[in-house]
């Protein structure tokens, strides 16, 4: 029955304009506005972007880049302004730059950070 439909990702922010700006200029990714929202292209992968006054961010990673090296993406992303998650749980640990280190039986080398209306964003090894 839907096998054959074509899904997308979506999420909500509160405030629209201040999305475009994020995710045009600050992560450089090619954005559709329409009037409903905004449309992310992620190389043939849809995501839709839409706003909703009693915005309550998503307390889980909403969106994942896959990059080939994290080290470098998060010094990239910081010198943009990004601030990186960090944490120091018994399941979770992240280093100085906000990396948790993956590896066999680690799961894969991610960090985290957030959009400016507080939705979870990753980057992760695209290798692992």
């Amino acid at each position: 029955m839907l096998e054959n439909s074509k899904a997308f990702s979506s999420f909500s922010v509160y405030d629209l304009n201040r999305a475009k700006e994020f995710y045009g200029k600050t992560l450089g990714l090619d954005i559709d506005e329409k009037s409903e929202g905004l449309s992310l292209d992620l190389e043939g992968t849809n995501v839709f972007i839409y706003p909703k006054p009693n915005h309550v961010p998503a307390t889980f990673t909403v969106l994942n880049f896959a990059v080939d090296n994290v080290e470098n993406t998060v010094s990239e992303l910081k010198k943009k302004g990004i601030t990186f998650e960090t944490y120091n749980s018994k399941d979770i640990q992240t280093d100085d730059k906000g990396i948790a280190r993956g590896g066999p039986g680690k799961g894969p080398t991610i960090a985290w950070f957030k959009d400016p209306d507080g939705n979870f964003l990753s980057v992760m090894s695209a290798k692992e």
